[in-house]
C-alpha cells in the first residue's frame, strides 16, 4: 500500500487549480443512464470514485471514451442491464445514483446496498420513500435493492430529513415519470444544481434546483449529443484554502465559484484570514495570529460537513479555544485520534470537538480513516515539525485528484512512496 511523506513547516505559495465536483460526477454519469444516446462531459476529476463508478456502469452496456484527461464521452445506446451487483458497488456512497437512473429508464432496477465512507448511521429511506411515492414498488432481498414499476407518476414528496443523496435520486428517477413531481425540503447544494443542468440539457424539465422545493414534470426522452462542463469541487476547493491559512502562505486558487465558499470565507474572515475573490478564483493569505472561531456543519449553504475535518487542523493554530459541531454525521471524529497522536490538544463531547489552538504538532504516523479524514491529516503534516508518514491514501485518491502534485507546486515538501520504497 502506498504512503505519503510529508516534512512540515513549509508555506503554502503560488497557484492551485480545482478539479471538476466529485459529487457532480457521481451524479451526472449515472443521469446519462437516461439517455439513449451519446452525451459528452468536460471537467470531469480523475479520481478512484469515478474510475469505480465507470468500472460498475460498463457492466451494464455503458460504453466511455476518454476524449483527455478529464474529458468523457459517454455512450449508453446500448445499456442492456438494470443489475447492478458487481462487488465494487459496496466501495462508492455514490452508486446509489443508478437506482433512480436505471428505475428511470427501465422502471425496475436491481442494485446492492451503497458502500462508501464509515460515517455513521446513512439510512436510504428517503430515497425508498421518493421511489414508492413515483409508483415504484421496492423489496430488500440478498443485501440488494430491488425496484419495480409498471409505470412512474409524478407524485408530491416530503423530505423528512434534507439529504442530497435523495434529492437526487428522486430526481433522477421523475424527469422519465408522467406528470408533475415536486420534492419538498429539497437538498440545495451546487452539484444538485449542476445535475438539474445536465439533464435540462438534455430535454428535461425541472425548475427549482438549488432551491427547497423542485418541481419535475416528466418527459418521455432525453436528446443527446450535448457538451456539459461540471461545476468546479468546492471541497476541493475549500481544502486548499484551509491549508494556505495552516501553513500562513499565500495561495490563489483557481477554477472556484466564490459563491459556493460563502460559509468557509466567511469563517475564514473571522478568523483574521485575508480573502480576495475575483471572478473564479479566490486569494488566501494570512498576516495577522488567527482567532478562535465556532463552527457548526449545516447542509448548504451551510458549513459543509466535509470540510469539518480539515478545519479542525486550522483551529490548531489560532490562539484560545475553538469548538465545531457536527450536526450531519454522528460518526466524523475518527479523525482526532489520529491528530493527538501528534500532539493536538482536541476533546470530543458527543458531537462537539473542543480544540485547543496553540497545539504544537510533531510528524508521526498517522492513517486516513476516510476521505476527508485524510485531507485532515496531510493539512496537519503540513504544519508539523518533522515528518508525517499517512497510510490508507488510497482514501484520498477517491476525491482528490493530484493532490501530492498540486501541493508540490505550492512548495510543500510531500511525496508519495509505495512499500519498500524509502
Amino acid at each position: 500500500m502506498d504512503k505519503l511523506i510529508i516534512r512540515g513547516q513549509k508555506r503554502l505559495k503560488g497557484e492551485v487549480t480545482v478539479s471538476g465536483a466529485k459529487n457532480a460526477a457521481l451524479g451526472v454519469l449515472p443521469a446519462a443512464l437516461l439517455l439513449s444516446d451519446v452525451c459528452t462531459i468536460e471537467n470531469v476529476p480523475n479520481i478512484l470514485d469515478i474510475t469505480i463508478l465507470k468500472g460498475i456502469m460498463e457492466t451494464l452496456g455503458v460504453r466511455f471514451e476518454n476524449i483527455d484527461n478529464n474529458t468523457l464521452r459517454i455512450d449508453t445506446r446500448n445499456i442492456n442491464s438494470y443489475v447492478a451487483t458487481t462487488p465494487d458497488m459496496n466501495k462508492l456512497r455514490g452508486s446509489y445514483y443508478l437506482m433512480g437512473a436505471l428505475l428511470g429508464r427501465f422502471k425496475r432496477a436491481l442494485v446492492t446496498f451503497p458502500g462508501g465512507c464509515n460515517l455513521g448511521v446513512r439510512p436510504i429511506d428517503q430515497h425508498i420513500k421518493g421511489f414508492e411515492s413515483l409508483g415504484a414498488k421496492v423489496e430488500i432481498e440478498r443485501g440488494c435493492i430491488k425496484l419495480t414499476a409498471n409505470k412512474l407518476v409524478g407524485a408530491p414528496i416530503y423530505l423528512d430529513v434534507v439529504s442530497v443523496g435523495a434529492t437526487v435520486n428522486i430526481m433522477l428517477a421523475a424527469v422519465r415519470a408522467e406528470g408533475l413531481t415536486t420534492i419538498e425540503n429539497a437538498a440545495k447544494e451546487p452539484h444538485i444544481v449542476d445535475i438539474a443542468n445536465f439533464l435540462n440539457a438534455m430535454g428535461a424539465d425541472i425548475k427549482g434546483a438549488g432551491t427547497d422545493v423542485i418541481r419535475i414534470r416528466g418527459v418521455k426522452s432525453l436528446k443527446g449529443g450535448i457538451v456539459h462542463s461540471l461545476i468546479p469541487d468546492q471541497i476541493e476547493a475549500g481544502t486548499y484554502m484551509i491549508a494556505a491559512a495552516a501553513t500562513k502562505g499565500d495561495v490563489l486558487v483557481k477554477n472556484v465559484i466564490p459563491k459556493h465558499m460563502e460559509s468557509l470565507t466567511a469563517k475564514l474572515m473571522e478568523m483574521n484570514v485575508k480573502v480576495e475573490e475575483f471572478d473564479d478564483s479566490i486569494r488566501i493569505f494570512v498576516k495577522d495570529r488567527l482567532s478562535k472561531v465556532n463552527i457548526k456543519t449545516l447542509p448548504y449553504p451551510g458549513f459543509p460537513t466535509d470540510l469539518q475535518p480539515p478545519a479542525a487542523v486550522l483551529l490548531l493554530r489560532t490562539d484560545g479555544i475553538s469548538t465545531i459541531t457536527e450536526s450531519i454525521f454522528e460518526n466524523r471524529f475518527q479523525y482526532i485520534e489520529e491528530l493527538k497522536r501528534m500532539g493536538a490538544n482536541i476533546r470530543v463531547e458527543g458531537r462537539m470537538a473542543v480544540i485547543e489552538g496553540g497545539s504544537k504538532l510533531t510528524g508521526a504516523p498517522i492513517k486516513a480513516t476516510d476521505l476527508r479524514a485524510g485531507a485532515a491529516c496531510v493539512l496537519a503534516g503540513l504544519i508539523a515539525d518533522g515528518e508525517t508518514e499517512i497510510s490508507n491514501v488510497h482514501y484520498i485518491d477517491r476525491g482528490y485528484e493530484n493532490m501530492v502534485e498540486k501541493l508540490q507546486k505550492l512548495g510543500a515538501d510531500i511525496k508519495r512512496i509505495s512499500d519498500g520504497q524509502e
